[in-house]
């Protein structure tokens, strides 16, 4: 049985919060055989970064090695991929010729390495991967920086492996169980800063010049078909891009029929599983 297969019996099976931290633990799977080959590392998963402004930057997964911190932005998506580095939008094309954007995920796992640094005040080497689902195909990519990999996931092993051969010794045990230890803290917060953190992500996408008549419309019976790609809308954080409700990828979207055609909404990419709305 191939991995797309059992992807798709597995969406059928679950609902999208489960397909979302599934891609999380998958992507913790492939660390271990990294493991298993003797590049030893301690892993993390969902680690809440303090920011300056009292929010969060969740990070997907963490791994803490003698060579430095691997820092890993999970991406679920079905289709072919397009991208540009210094894009501030990717588009996803889907089997039905439908196209959706979603935010540069090289400047998303930016954001979570400029305050993962900010906060271990340390000189740890950072390392940034982006690894997207085996569903997806990786189609028109534009990535000229060396030290930023995007991949599939079934290529962490090869890439870690890449990445490890190439740089320098700079943590001793003693110093990857410390590291680990306090980032560690960062994943058992409690109920309220979980709160916070998807608070301020729906803040993030509420319009300042939103009408109150608009404010309680709703887009929830918004259908996949009625939405097309929208133009690009700067985006001030890039952790506003997760779904509050399951963790899954929020898309620019436009409807395109009914009362709310022409009308920019933020849709998640776990649809029809998860119906999450957010104006803009």
């Amino acid at each position: 049985m191939s991995k797309g297969l059992f992807d798709k019996i597995l969406d059928n099976m679950f609902d999208a919060a489960w397909v979302g931290k599934h891609g999380e633990k998958l992507t913790e799977r492939e660390l271990r055989l990294v493991k298993l080959f003797g590049r030893k590392g301690k892993v993390l998963r969902n680690v809440y970064v303090p920011k300056d402004n009292e929010e969060t930057s969740e990070i997907d997964v963490v791994y803490i090695t003698q060579k430095g911190i691997f820092v890993i932005e999970s991406k679920n998506y079905s289709g072919w991929i397009f991208g540009d580095e210094g894009s501030l939008y990717w588009t996803v094309m889907l089997p039905n010729k439908m196209k959706n954007r979603f935010y540069n995920p090289i400047k998303q796992n930016q954001t979570h390495i400029k305050w993962l640094e900010q906060y271990l005040n340390d000189d740890i080497p950072l390392f940034s991967i982006i690894a997207f689902s085996e569903r997806c195909e990786l189609k028109k990519l534009t990535i000229n920086s060396e030290d930023i990999h995007v991949i599939k996931r079934d290529r962490l092993y090869a890439t870690v492996r890449s990445i490890w051969n190439s740089a320098e010794d700079a943590l001793d045990d003693e110093k990857v169980d410390l590291v680990y230890k306090k980032l560690k803290s960062l994943t058992k917060v409690d109920d309220a800063i979980k709160a916070a953190h998807i608070e301020s992500i729906q803040e993030r996408y509420k319009k300042r010049e939103e009408t109150p008549a608009q404010q309680t419309e709703t887009t929830d019976t918004i259908k996949t078909e009625e939405i097309e790609p929208s133009p690009d809308v700067d985006v001030s954080d890039s952790n506003s891009d997760k779904c509050p409700k399951c963790g899954g990828d929020l898309i620019l979207r436009t409807a395109k029929k009914g009362e709310n055609a022409g009308k920019n909404f933020y849709g998640c990419s776990n649809y029809p599983k998860c119906r999450f709305i957010q104006n803009v």
